[in-house]
This record gives structure tokens, sequence and C-alpha cells, in this order.
């Protein structure tokens, strides 16, 4: 099942390996992703200042991936991180993180 990113609902739209995924920062996902790496709101300001982990990155992605594929895991979504560089994965933390500090979507 293909599933499309509704920019208006906050969804990015994220490719890893050929596949066009959705990243939605519900409530659960984001509570997920809280309890794993610490206060959102600690991050985005840290973000803010360029002082982002990978890890951080990794788990917060994950957490709000919408219909993770079976053959998708935790390690293999890092990879792919580290293969699309940083430059194609910033835009898709900071779409996340504006809607954590302002809502909406």
């Amino acid at each position: 099942m293909s599933v499309v990113a509704n920019t208006a609902r906050g969804e990015v739209p994220f490719r890893i390996h050929g596949q066009e995924l959705v990243v939605r920062p519900s409530f659960a996902a984001l509570v997920a992703a809280e309890s794993e790496i610490g206060p959102l709101l600690a991050l985005a300001g840290r973000a803010g200042q360029g002082d982002v982990r990978l890890a951080e990155i990794e788990a917060l992605i994950w957490h709000c991936l919408v219909d993770r594929p079976a053959e998708l895991d935790r390690s293999h979504l890092g990879e792919a991180l580290l293969e699309q560089g940083l430059a194609n994965t910033v835009p898709v933390l900071r779409t996340v993180l504006r809607q954590i500090l302002a809502g909406g979507g």
C-alpha cells in the first residue's frame, strides 16, 4: 500500500532506498520519540544551534514513519540516512520540529 504525504496535515515525504515513505509527527509518535531521546522542546532548541545527534534524528524519524515496510528495520533507516546525506534529511527534521513547535496540520 502506497501512502502519499499530506503536507496540509504536517506530513513529510521521505524517500528511503527508492521507496516513498511518509513521516507524520502524530502525538503517539512524538511521545514514543520523546521517551527515547528526551524532551523534544530541548531537541528543537539544540537543532536551532546545529547541536543534534544522528541517533536523535534517526529516532525521531523512526517513530514518525507511517506504515513502515516490514523489511525496513531501524538499522536500515540509519544506513539510509547516511547514504542520502544530512542535506537530504535535515529538511524532514526541520519540518517535524516546526510541527512540534508551531502545531497545525
